[in-house]
């Protein structure tokens, strides 16, 4: 049994390495020889190994929803927070992992087929189509380009929400004009394959923020009078569970950042081992800062906005910025493909034709941010309503029905993983996901959002000009 799994990995691997361009990318240009490999151009832009898929997943696991964690602990309390995290974050991982499994059956049934993928990025949808026909094609696609695109528009929010604590001269409106201009240069990112050195730097710029936020807790102390209240509504409850299982979906990207590594048969436990770095982000300081600020969080969805204004604070406003960029990027990269898919400029090799013919995808998602920019609660409304089909219940329920015959489990691509003894007892697993995210995630949690989203647009309005903001600061006299 053993000496069949490993001949078969064999020849999964050998598919792979026998493609001549991948993501637009020419084996020479991937697998850099005669000393090339510290050359600058492989260093910053062609990243594929396994190391850069972990960056890539890290870094877009968790970005501004940092700053929402400790808003979501004053709505669960301490332990349903710290509890919730750790359950999201590691069935978040399985259902990571059914995406690997069935992209790697999905590329090594074409392969046997001869289809090459030459100057085409294959994306969760394509799986969907030519593993189980073309509706799953379409929820499939429908489910992702939504959850991207509200995705990319809350990167947009979370700019111009962190840039007020800067600078509130300008309104978070007026912000959000300026930032949609300047998330609109990820036109010029051919792919995933071209995030190297931004996936390494948005890493590190949410590690440092992290750690800020726990130690400028720890250093201010407890508020007087601080109070620990929560839960206390059933609507808080299930508004904060639903940003939790929000923060562990960065599943849309999963499929393209696979297919831009070198070997994608290797990622298929990247996305664990970046939730258990994610933790030691979001754990730490999202107690610390409601240990510090308790029932105050509740009014104060960025976690900025209690914390003293200091150089450290700006810095680390300034690294979130910067990495909400990048985590744009990667939103939109894949409504990118799509778009050149639709009008037939995938396979264009010139970037500046392709950044010209992107540009559309990035209007309505500045038009929806300036909509609805209610930082926090659109992501538990974005949570309940789209992580929670195209992150855990498509992947789970389509694993199931690729391999539901007895003849596709003894020729899969890919056997059930050392720790699950059968077939049997993944599709029990499987199917827990799916009735817990349906009942509590959609349910509840969609119930809870809504209402907690309504509740915004009727307090702030639409088109809201400054979303929980203070009162300008006053120019200084002359």
């Amino acid at each position: 049994m053993l000496a069949q799994k490993q001949q078969s990995e064999e020849a999964i691997v050998s598919h792979f390495n026998n493609e001549t361009e991948h993501d637009g990318v020419k084996d020479d240009e991937k697998l850099p020889e005669n000393g090339s490999l510290f050359s600058v151009k492989n260093l910053l832009w062609h990243g594929g190994s396994v190391w850069d898929a972990w960056f890539s997943c890290s870094s877009n696991q968790v970005a501004q929803v940092l700053l929402t964690l400790p808003y979501s602990f004053s709505q669960l309390g301490l332990a349903s927070g710290i509890a919730l995290q750790i359950f999201y974050g590691l069935i978040g991982s399985w259902t990571a992992y059914l995406i690997s499994v069935l992209y790697i059956e999905y590329r090594t049934r074409k392969e046997k087929e001869n289809v090459n993928f030459k100057n085409h990025v294959i994306q969760w949808f394509e799986v969907l189509d030519g593993l189980l026909g073309p509706y799953w094609k379409a929820i499939g696609l429908a489910f992702n380009c939504t959850f991207l695109l509200f995705g990319s528009v809350i990167q947009l929010i979370a700019c111009a929400s962190n840039i007020y604590y800067i600078n509130d001269r300008l309104d978070k409106r007026t912000w959000t004009y300026i930032f949609g201009a300047c998330c609109a240069t990820t036109v010029f990112v051919p792919s995933f394959h071209n995030y190297r050195i931004w996936s390494f730097l948005g890493l590190g710029m949410t590690t440092y923020t992290a750690w800020y936020l726990t130690i400028a807790a720890f250093l201010h102390g407890q508020d007087k009078g601080v109070m620990h209240t929560a839960p206390t509504k059933l609507v808080l409850y299930f508004t904060g569970a639903t940003n939790i299982l929000y923060t562990f979906g960065g599943h849309a990207v999963t499929v393209e950042i696979m297919h831009s590594m070198w070997k994608p048969q290797k990622f298929k436990y990247i996305y664990l081992l970046a939730t258990l770095y994610v933790f030691t982000l979001t754990l730490p300081s999202a107690s610390a800062m409601y240990w510090a600020f308790g029932d105050n969080l509740l009014s104060h969805a960025n976690a900025f906005a209690v914390l003293p204004k200091t150089r450290w604070r700006d810095a680390a406003v300034i690294l979130m910025l910067i990495h909400q960029f990048i985590t744009f990027g990667f939103a939109c990269t894949p409504l990118y493909f799509v778009w050149e898919k639709v009008i037939g400029m995938h396979d264009t090799k010139s970037i500046c034709l392709r950044a010209l013919a992107r540009l559309p995808v990035v209007i309505p998602i500045w038009f929806f941010a300036i909509i609805f920019p209610f930082f926090g609660p659109i992501n538990s409304a974005v949570g309940a309503l789209l992580v929670t089909f195209t992150v855990y219940i498509i992947p789970s329920v389509a694993h199931m029905l690729v391999y539901r015959k007895a003849s596709a489990r003894k020729n899969a691509a890919e056997k059930p993983p050392f720790f699950m003894p059968s077939w049997t007892a993944m599709y029990c697993l499987n199917m827990f996901i799916v009735v817990w995210v349906l009942v509590v995630g959609f349910g509840f949690g969609g119930w809870a959002s809504l209402t907690n989203f309504v509740r915004q647009v009727d307090t702030f309005g639409l088109f809201a000009k400054c979303y929980q903001c203070k009162p300008p600061t006053p120019l200084p006299k002359h």
